[in-house]
């Protein structure tokens, strides 16, 4: 008896266990502590990380101060252009007008290309703005040691810095602001100040900017008739109608990104891509994205893969039968037609006649200025900014974007808008890109994470259904788009397709930008473009090779990719029914239907 435990004794857990109780709680709450202190902060960074900045900057700090050749050789650089820049005032002051610059800004700096700043002192001031830009170039670039982001961070930092100190933002020190404020007797500040108040009020109030009232969503711009014949938690699949007598007998499916509303690709009349294709007689079926709430949190990459492209590809296949399908993706969207179609080919599903990428990315080793914000620092903070809300706003990704090109985007737009009273007119891609949707806190996480940092997709470790997927099992044809002036999607990281996949693989590289190079409609005067086809047997040519082998061509790219479609496409056919009632792919409502309306 004496060695028997007592019931009540019996009942007490061990040590280890309360312990273990104890920590855990402790742990949740701290999690919670640094959650929410993370998130707070991001309310005033613009979602940038501190701590992945500070580490950058003592990154770059730290090697500088071990490096006295270094050192020695930006004393070097700035005592020589301290001595051209005092030759070049001599030579001013002296009476010669004619003297070069000393130096020159660079090919896409437009701030001070008017005649005016040639002439004292602003030409003083813009030139030694110019040479101190370049002495902060040649400070924060090519110290051994620094890591390559690292070093990228630091100088995208300094350049941001001194974007806002250019003498081209402020009235007293760009002649251009002078000249117009004398010429309108001081009118412009008085308007530039009401249209800053009126800004700053429709900001604060969630109102969209000024203009876009003239683009309403379903009458001026997604206005191409058309019926909403699926509905998901995640999606609405649109039918378009047939605008021609026969089509042709292969349906376009298109899978827009998911970062903003669909219809940039259905914009006005006259540069729609989907009436475009319509009037060559395809049938198109577009998904529109739903805009998620709190409640979509837990919604991951493969609810989209799943619900949104697996989705659309079953009704579209029930509405036009026995056909195959021309997927189309566009950005984000063309990453998830990948994942998609690799998927597909590794489960022996062969419905896909051929795979139009749009400025997207399958290899995002080389994802461009964005890969500033990628490490694990950073998307840390990010998770923990979404965390909180479940979600990332459309203004915390807008504010990322707008810094890539600050000198454009930010306070050349000021300059315009608030000093020089010439507010550009709202267009109808400018009033989309204002737009936006938000991104569910997992999907977005799983996307930067898996694509971004660890780059799995590309290197086949991007697992679908238990299993790996390989973009070099895609056998359909391919034809990828990239744009020569492409922040988000470089040229040259979508030009990677080509290595990625063993399929025939036509590269079509046209002007303009991420959105405005897509939508190249006929008829806009300064397009080109330059494309090569890669057969699945034939030998890689790298991106340098391509620029000068590719023949260029004025004008749109989309009459080039309408005659790659149909040169893949069968004999034309009678228009399909808008959706199939029998398969319960009813008409819901006419298009653009009601995901896109969703603030």
């Amino acid at each position: 008896m004496a060695n028997q435990i007592s019931p009540r004794a019996a009942e007490k857990p061990p040590a280890e266990a309360v312990d273990g109780r104890d920590s855990y709680a402790v742990t949740a709450f701290s999690d919670i502590v640094d959650r929410s202190l993370h998130a707070a902060a991001a309310r005033f960074t613009m979602g940038l990380s501190p701590a992945a900045l500070t580490a950058a900057y003592l990154d770059w700090a730290t090697h500088l101060a071990f490096s006295p050749g270094k050192q020695f050789q930006l004393i070097d650089k700035a005592s020589r252009k301290a001595v051209r820049f005092a030759s070049y005032i001599g030579r001013c002051a002296s009476g010669d007008s004619k003297s070069p610059a000393c130096i020159e800004p660079l090919p896409q700096d437009r701030r001070f290309a008017a005649a005016e700043w040639q002439k004292p002192p602003y030409n003083f001031m813009y030139q030694a703005f110019l040479f101190n830009q370049q002495w902060w170039h040649n400070a924060t670039t090519g110290i051994r040691g620094v890591t390559k982001q690292h070093e990228d961070m630091v100088e995208f930092a300094a350049r941001q810095m001194l974007d806002m100190a250019s003498p081209s933002n402020f009235p007293l020190t760009n002649p251009e602001i002078l000249r117009h404020t004398l010429s309108k007797g001081g009118m412009n500040l008085v308007t530039g100040m009401r249209n800053l108040v009126e800004d700053w009020e429709r900001a604060i109030s969630g109102k969209k900017p000024v203009g876009t009232e003239n683009f309403v969503v379903g009458r001026d711009v997604a206005a191409t008739p058309g019926k909403v014949i699926f509905r998901n938690r995640l999606i609405e699949l649109i039918q378009y109608a047939p605008t021609t007598d026969k089509v042709q007998p292969e349906p376009v499916l298109i899978v827009p990104a998911w970062i903003m509303k669909y219809y940039i690709l259905d914009l006005s009349r006259q540069n729609s891509l989907v009436r475009y294709l319509t009037g060559q007689g395809f049938t198109v079926f577009m998904i529109s994205w739903k805009n998620p709430a709190p409640e979509d949190r837990d919604l991951g990459l493969d609810d989209y893969r799943s619900l949104g492209v697996m989705a659309a590809l079953g009704a579209v296949h029930a509405i036009v039968p026995d056909r195959k399908v021309h997927a189309v993706g566009y950005c984000l969207g063309g990453t998830l037609l990948s994942i998609a179609a690799a998927a597909m080919a590794r489960d022996s599903d062969d419905r896909l006649q051929s795979i139009t990428l749009l400025a997207a990315q399958t290899d995002f080793h080389e994802a461009g200025e964005l890969m500033l914000f990628i490490n694990e620092s950073q998307l840390a903070f990010l998770e923990d900014m979404m965390w909180e809300q479940g979600f990332l706003d459309s203004k915390q990704m807008a504010g990322a974007f707008q810094m890539l090109n600050s000198s454009d985007l930010v306070w050349s737009r000021m300059v315009r808008d608030y000093l020089m009273d010439e507010r550009a007119p709202m267009t109808d891609l400018m009033a989309w890109n204002t737009d936006a949707t938000r991104m569910p806190y997992r999907m977005h996480s799983e996307y930067l994470r898996r694509l971004f940092l660890n780059n799995d997709l590309a290197e086949g470790r991007y697992v679908v259904g238990d299993k790996p997927i390989a973009l070099s099992d895609i056998r359909a044809p391919m034809f990828a788009v990239g744009t020569a002036h492409d922040h988000v999607a470089p040229w040259r990281s979508t030009y990677k397709i080509n290595i990625l996949t063993d399929a025939d693989v036509t590269y079509l590289l046209t002007s303009g930008g991420h959105n405005a190079g897509i939508v190249s409609e006929p008829g806009h005067q300064g397009h080109s473009f330059q494309v090569l086809t890669k057969k699945a047997d034939g030998r890689y040519i790298d991106p340098e090779t391509y620029l000068t082998e590719a023949p260029r061509q004025d004008g749109s790219w989309w009459p080039e990719w309408v005659a790659w479609l149909k040169s893949r496409s069968g004999p034309l056919a009678d228009p399909p029914q808008m959706g199939a009632p029998s398969a319960d792919y009813a008409a819901r409502g006419d298009a653009p239907g009601l995901y896109v309306l969703q603030d």
